[in-house]
């Protein structure tokens, strides 16, 4: 609960203050929560229906199967004992 007469966050803005000049890098068990999107293959412009066999597809297409072999490789790199 956050004290009378004080916002509902000062508490955490003041610790984050506090600790601004000794910050070491990420606090892995303080991680955004839900889902993280995925990376967008982004063009220039705006994709159309007819484009859909073309060139662009082919990219979206390989970018796609390149993100899966990574996952793929992470996955049999370190297998769980």
């Amino acid at each position: 609960m956050a004290e009378q007469g004080k916002g509902l966050y000062d508490s955490q803005y003041a610790r984050f203050r506090d600790n601004q000049g000794t910050h070491q890098g990420y606090e892995f068990q303080h991680g955004p929560a839900g889902s993280v999107p995925p990376p967008v293959v982004t063009f220039m412009d705006k994709i159309k229906w007819w484009t859909l066999r073309g060139w662009r597809r082919k990219k979206i297409l390989a970018e796609r199967d390149r993100y899966q072999q990574d996952i793929i490789q992470i996955k049999t790199a370190h297998p769980k004992s």
